[in-house]
């Protein structure tokens, strides 16, 4: 739940921060795996799925990858500036 929650908190700030919209408020878990850290040791890498808009209309895309307690990336589709 911990993960969750912060690949949430992600999505809301990659949003807020290119001034698109987070829909629904939440992520939704992909893919979950193990997967080594920088340091070379084993820890869960998920995946998070989140959706945007521009404009209302069409929705887009974003993904989020957690691996370990750490959000290791952020990244979103291409959308339309309106």
């Amino acid at each position: 739940m911990q993960s969750k929650e912060l690949a949430r908190q992600a999505g809301k700030h990659a949003c807020e921060r290119t001034g698109v919209q987070f829909l629904d408020d939440t992520v939704a878990k992909k893919k979950i795996w193990l997967r080594r850290n920088p340091q070379g040791r084993l820890e869960l890498c998920r995946i998070f799925f989140f959706e945007f808009a521009t404009d209302g209309e069409h929705r887009y895309e974003g993904r989020i990858v957690v691996l370990g307690k750490t959000v290791a990336d952020v990244s979103m589709d291409a959308y339309r500036i309106s």
